[in-house]
């Protein structure tokens, strides 16, 4: 648990959990069901906790799905819609898409900033 100050919001560390939020909805320990969403370097990974596995497995009971670079914001959509399809948790369908969407606007490369056009006074001092 992380605190921030005495009226602002709890917030949480633990795995699985899209909005870093210390709620039961949000928790990826109190769930049996958990969407983990994280950068790869090599891509967005996307791990989900399979429900009915042995709380002692821990490679056997989650799956991964890995998004590679440069795939746009309409692959992000298509793949958090197929995991509310097949009835994967829906209620955490925007959560994980603004979690995805947004590692994904984070790994774009940034644009130059052009150079500003001088105005007024300064752009007669120079001519």
């Amino acid at each position: 648990m992380v605190k921030r100050g005495p009226e602002g919001k709890t917030f949480s560390t633990e795995q699985g959990n899209l909005r870093n939020l210390h709620s039961h909805k949000f928790s990826g320990l109190s769930n049996a069901k958990t969407i983990d969403i994280k950068d790869s370097g090599s891509g967005i990974q996307i791990t989900t906790r399979k429900s009915k596995v042995s709380p002692h497995a821990v490679r056997s009971a989650r799956t991964t799905l890995t998004i590679r670079n440069r795939s746009g914001p309409r692959r992000a959509f298509g793949v958090v819609a197929g995991l509310a399809k097949r009835g994967y948790r829906p209620d955490l369908r925007t959560a994980a898409l603004a979690r995805t969407s947004a590692l994904i606007a984070a790994q774009n490369e940034k644009k130059p900033a052009l150079p500003k056009k001088l105005r007024g006074r300064k752009a007669t001092a120079r001519s």
